[in-house]
């Protein structure tokens, strides 16, 4: 059933008759091809960390050269989410998506040819480029459909799509990587499987209804919501009666886009969230980029590490699924809160893990309360902003977090040889902490409707 009777539908504007639909079989499709979209990323991302394992027994690659393996790609990912979100909010969600898969989709098969470290390097950086602005515009895009009551739902199980590419990442990593010298070749070529989804993304997924009427093209507008009506079982509304949409996202703010996200409005929101994204991604990707590596140079074998890091990663999805749940019962900001103080302990347990059992208990924990917080940031970020900053204002906030994953590869290494790997996982867990705080600071939308 619908919020509003269909009889009072023909009062509402367009972004009014969306919200108050149900969760229809459209929005099955846009969840589902956007979630695909997702976890093509993730399996991308969770490639490297296998990649880098095999690197040092067939090239000889020095830890220093891992960490620029893993911190190009990420640099990438920084220009890219800043790019890609001002780019959505100019030239629309879908566009920007596609274009994000077939750019990374190619590099990562081009990847797989790389002859030396560097030449690596510089394609992994390709690669991130398109990486980067896909997560924030793809969650953008579903934020905008989505009926408000269960909006954070939808996107944290929009996020554990990426727990689904990592897991099928350690599965590669497992099977594929150890078969020869050359098994990390064939796993960056599966990698380029997203190039050819991109069509799909284009030719199947709806453009945001909120962009388009920010841009005048209100006959696409109203033939996406007659999709998503009809989908629901609804009936035309009176267009005669239905109230004019006003322009947003058409309309360049005071400033520019960059400066309205620091307004005396928006000021506080901006830091608090820059200041997650920032914490949440030096501690995860520093912990996981190298989790495999860490293993082997504890004295486990290649092929344990990488069973190891299955396992773990395994522990990603009930995370994700408790954060689903809790996000549209606690709320946004105490459900990401929890998942964050959850991450620093568990990050202090692995960093005691003196056995196998400790380092499953401890990583799996990790999992856990790290992706499950994942879920709920992603949920919060779109809820930030307006419309006509929305797409940047989360392209900018993963931009800086990228910075983020960025410095936590190179320092890998530095880190352990000062205190070995107690002291790292108790960084990860002072910095997942310092993002608990900037949490709190976050505005609470539970079941409103975005801000236009």
């Amino acid at each position: 059933m619908t919020d509003v009777p269909a009889r009072e539908r023909s009062g509402l504007t367009r972004t009014q008759r969306l919200d108050s639909l149900p969760f229809t079989g459209q929005h099955r499709k846009l969840l589902l091809g956007s979630g695909v979209g997702w976890a093509l990323d993730a399996m991308d991302v969770g490639l490297v960390s296998f990649i880098l394992a095999q690197l040092v027994v067939t090239w000889g690659a020095t830890p220093g050269q891992l960490s620029w393996v893993a911190s190009a790609g990420f640099i990438g990912m920084a220009l890219g989410a800043s790019l890609g979100g001002l780019l959505a909010d100019r030239i629309g969600r879908r566009s920007v998506f596609a274009l994000t898969l077939l750019v990374y989709g190619v590099a990562t098969g081009a990847s797989a040819l790389s002859w030396s470290i560097g030449a690596l390097i510089v394609l992994r950086f390709v690669v991130g480029l398109g990486l980067g602005a896909e997560l924030p515009v793809a969650s953008t895009l579903v934020s905008e459909f989505a009926p408000p009551r269960i909006r954070g739902r939808v996107i944290v199980i929009l996020e554990a799509f990426w727990a689904v590419g990592w897991t099928v990442a350690a599965l590669i990593g497992y099977f594929v990587v150890p078969l020869g010298d050359n098994g990390w070749r064939w796993a960056l070529a599966l990698g380029a499987v997203p190039a050819v989804y991109s069509v799909v993304v284009r030719m199947g997924l709806p453009e945001s209804v909120r962009f388009l009427e920010g841009r005048g093209r209100h006959a696409e507008a109203e033939a996406a919501v007659r999709r998503f009506e009809e989908s629901a079982g609804l009936p035309a509304p009176d267009a005669a009666s239905a109230p004019p949409a006003k322009p947003t996202a058409a309309t360049e703010p005071t400033g520019g886009r960059i400066a309205a996200l620091w307004s005396s409005g928006l000021r506080r929101r901006t830091v608090c969230l820059w200041l997650v994204w920032f914490c949440v991604n030096f501690s995860y990707y520093g912990a996981f980029i190298w989790l495999p590596t860490l293993l082997v140079a504890d004295g486990f074998s290649l092929v344990k590490s990488f069973e190891y890091t299955l396992i773990i990663t395994l522990a990603q999805l009930p995370g994700y699924a408790v954060a689903a749940v809790l996000v549209e019962t606690w709320g946004r900001r105490p459900t990401l809160a929890t998942f964050l103080v959850g991450s620093a302990v568990a990050a202090g347990v692995f960093s005691m893990a003196g056995s196998v059992p400790m380092v499953l208990l401890g990583g799996c924990l990790l999992s856990f309360f790290n992706l499950g917080a994942w879920g709920a940031l992603y949920a919060v970020t779109p809820e930030v902003y307006p419309t006509a900053l929305r797409a940047t204002g989360a392209g900018w906030a993963a931009g800086t977090g990228r910075i983020a994953s960025v410095i936590a590869p190179l320092l890998v290494p530095v880190l352990r040889e000062w205190g070995g790997t107690g002291l790292l996982f108790t960084v990860f867990g002072v910095f997942f902490l310092v993002a608990a705080v900037g949490a709190l600071g976050l505005p609470e939308r539970r079941s409103q409707a975005l801000t236009e």
